[in-house]
């Protein structure tokens, strides 16, 4: 290699420093995407419900006991939650969708019934997906956009990061869609022990492949702007530009003074 070949000192470190903050965007996105769907807590939380439900009436065929027992070990992990002072939504979010169940099944009488709030929720939530994507106002974007500090700023001033959300909300929307696509038809041809089975199998690995997609879209995309950032600036802005202006009216009557 000549010394042409060679990079220079400015290019190595201009290349160092956008590496750097590669994975910096991608270590801000790891973290945003974790709190925003709970992390491995968050998903405990919202399959030991459905797995306890599902093994108790497995073995004793008892609707009522499983029934309390799921519902039982949700508000124990929200209580925890609240002694721990940590973030209650997803655990809140567990007792109202076993409650939903628990309602459902005794009134009816059928245990799957139990599953089918959730079921519901999750056909929903997938054309919420596929709706507001198609709108240009994608919902993982409406979710993601204040754990990013960017709030909706990518709607107009950030057309890089509006497009990896509305593949974001593509992905979730058609994923949850195949999902619901494997449990209706189970609701309606299987028992419920085999339902139950399903249905938690079915509860973290779709999820992980629609979290690592848009971890996947937002790693590529622009970085978010910082909207918080941005108003903390101009409100210091605006009070050097108020000092400013208070300095020059105390020199000017200083001047006055002094004049003969």
């Amino acid at each position: 290699m000549t010394s042409l070949d060679k990079p220079t000192t400015e290019e190595t470190a201009a290349d160092t420093s956008a590496d750097t903050s590669a994975d910096d965007a991608r270590a801000v996105t790891e973290a945003a995407l974790f709190e925003a769907f709970g992390g491995v807590r968050g998903m405990v939380e919202t399959v030991l419900p459905g797995l306890l439900f599902v093994s108790i009436y497995t073995v004793n065929k008892n609707l009522h006991m499983s029934a309390l027992a799921a519902l039982g070990v949700a508000l124990v992990m929200v209580v925890v939650r609240l002694a721990r002072r940590d973030t209650v939504k997803h655990a809140f979010s567990g007792v109202f969708g076993v409650g939903f169940g628990v309602v459902f099944a005794m009134m009816t009488g059928n245990a799957k019934d139990f599953y089918l709030p959730g079921m519901l929720y999750t056909l929903g939530l997938a054309l919420a997906y596929i709706v507001t994507a198609m709108a240009g106002v994608p919902l993982i974007g409406l979710m993601l956009g204040p754990v990013f500090k960017e709030n909706l700023s990518w709607r107009t001033r950030n057309p890089g990061r509006k497009k990896a959300y509305t593949k974001a909300s593509w992905a979730w929307g058609l994923i949850l869609l195949a999902k619901c696509a494997i449990l209706f038809p189970l609701y309606w041809w299987a028992d419920t022990t085999q339902l139950g089975w399903v249905l938690v199998a079915l509860k973290i690995p779709p999820f992980l492949l629609a979290v690592y997609l848009t971890w996947v879209f937002l790693a590529k995309a622009p970085p978010p702007i910082d909207v918080f950032a941005e108003m903390e600036a101009e409100e210091r802005a605006e009070e050097e530009r108020k000092a400013a202006a208070a300095g020059e009216g105390e020199g000017a009557q200083a001047g006055r003074h002094r004049r003969p």
